[in-house]
């Protein structure tokens, strides 16, 4: 049994194009890094240069927001679902947040606690 990783439609060209793809590791950070082992780049556009998550990001471990479980430390084990989601705000800075995760369109988005799917 492995952990899924649910992967939006914005990157999902690290992915192959995989709607969901799986990953192994303890914690959230060993995931990424193992998804980062298969999936080159993916965690890049996750992960700041410091070493923390992306603020532009919104990563749910069994529709629990990482950022109230212990962020990158969050545990994660088999079987667990987990759903990454950019993130974004109205007007200028919406779009700004897109683009720094290179939206071009068409991904899932969350919006004030709300999944929308834009196709």
């Amino acid at each position: 049994m492995a952990i899924e990783v649910r992967i939006p439609t914005i990157l999902r060209s690290y992915t192959g194009g995989a709607k969901a793809v799986e990953g192994a590791g303890t914690t959230l950070a060993e995931l990424l890094t193992d998804l980062d082992g298969q999936y080159n780049g993916l965690r890049g556009r996750l992960i700041t240069d410091d070493g923390g998550l992306h603020r532009f990001v919104n990563i749910y471990v069994n529709d629990e927001d990482v950022r109230f479980t212990g962020s990158l430390e969050t545990k994660v084990a088999d079987g667990d679902s987990v759903t990454i989601l950019p993130a974004v705000a109205g007007g200028a800075f919406g779009f700004a947040a897109l683009a720094a995760l290179g939206w071009t369109g068409g991904a899932d988005v969350a919006l004030r606690g709300q999944v929308l799917a834009a196709h």
